[in-house]
């Protein structure tokens, strides 16, 4: 290990052209085979999609090369492995369509520079009335649906400049009697570059195995021959329903403090980011903080993204020393979705 981080301490130009040249080969391959299509809707456990943490939604979700706090573990996991004490945070956010995001995580530093943790994120709703087309109305019964994903992370800070991080996660989804399940992996690097307040970050999110549904609700009688009145009409049968991919996401950010004095700070952010399930499009974020302890933040979510109808974020926080090292940090972000109104999400965290 000590080898390991004296090379890479002695070539961190060659190994920030590296990244760089890898992520871009990626991502001009891949957009080769995609065209004009945009493949919108053609994943499986969307909510994974749904970001983490109010201070990256109001920063317009250009949080890939900032992660310095618990929400690092969504967005880049390299990131905790710069974080010098544990900390837990909680997310709360009324999705569009009356749907609940839930999100619970922890991290705590093992060794210096190692830090380990978890998390849990859920989506969930109201009960609804099944419906069918003999009983529009209902049938009388009801159905729920849910979606989880479980998740342990890993972070090692290399040298005093490079982090890398790790997420392996467990996700399920629900509907009636059917559920799907995967695994998949979360990966990051992030390098403080020698200029001052600048640092890189990369990220790949949701690298895992296809879903397929699977459960009751696909099992019927089915008559093999109905023009023969002799034979057995009620054959046990499966309908085969189609794997479907994770929502494989590729992050590059960059990020740079730009301190003014003692009391005032600011925070600028920029994401290209590369869905499978879409076109690539920018993240834009700033952040302004008072005395480190009073931030007001904005940004713009899917620049030069067509027919998209996100856009302007926005929002603020609040971060209390108690004493000693712990802290507790609130933040509230806005975020608008067009003719799909507005979000608002909340964010509460204690670092210890």
């Amino acid at each position: 290990m000590k080898y390991f981080r004296n090379r890479i301490g002695d070539h961190p130009r060659l190994l920030i052209f590296g990244i760089v040249l890898l992520i871009t080969s990626v991502t001009s391959i891949r957009a080769q085979y995609i065209a004009d299509v945009s493949k919108v809707g053609t994943v499986a456990a969307t909510f994974l999609e749904i970001g983490v943490g109010a201070r990256a939604t109001a920063m317009g979700e250009a949080f890939t090369a900032v992660s310095d706090d618990i929400s690092a573990i969504y967005w880049n996991p390299a990131g905790l492995a710069m974080m010098n004490r544990g900390e837990a945070g909680f997310v709360h956010s009324q999705w569009l369509a009356g749907i609940n995001f839930d999100h619970v995580s922890a991290v705590y530093p093992v060794a210096p520079g190692i830090m380990l943790g978890g998390f849990v994120s859920s989506v969930s709703m109201d009960e609804m009335k099944v419906r069918t087309i003999e009983y529009p109305e209902g049938t009388g019964e009801l159905f729920e649906t849910s979606d989880m994903a479980l998740g342990l992370t890993f972070a090692a800070r290399l040298t005093d400049k490079l982090a890398m991080g790790a997420n392996g996660k467990y996700i399920r989804q629900n509907i009636w009697h059917m559920s799907a399940s995967s695994l998949a992996a979360d990966l990051g690097l992030l390098f403080h570059t020698p200029f001052k307040g600048l640092r890189l970050g990369m990220s790949v999110s949701n690298f895992g195995s296809d879903m397929q549904m699977e459960g009751r609700d696909t099992e019927f009688l089915h008559d093999i021959d109905p023009n023969n009145p002799g034979n057995n009409e009620e054959i046990p049968a499966t309908l085969k329903t189609e794997e479907w991919s994770l929502p494989l996401t590729f992050r590059v950010g960059l990020a740079m403090e730009i301190p003014n004095s003692s009391r005032h700070g600011f925070t600028v952010a920029v994401d290209a980011v590369h869905p499978n399930d879409n076109h690539e499009y920018v993240n834009l974020g700033l952040e302004y903080d008072w005395n480190k302890w009073v931030f007001l933040r904005t940004g713009w979510k899917t620049l030069f993204l067509a027919d998209t109808e996100q856009g302007f974020t926005s929002g603020g926080g609040l971060k209390y020393n108690l004493n000693g090292n712990v802290a507790f940090v609130a933040d509230v972000a806005y975020a608008d979705f067009g003719r799909l109104e507005n979000v608002i999400k909340y964010s509460l965290g204690m670092q210890f």
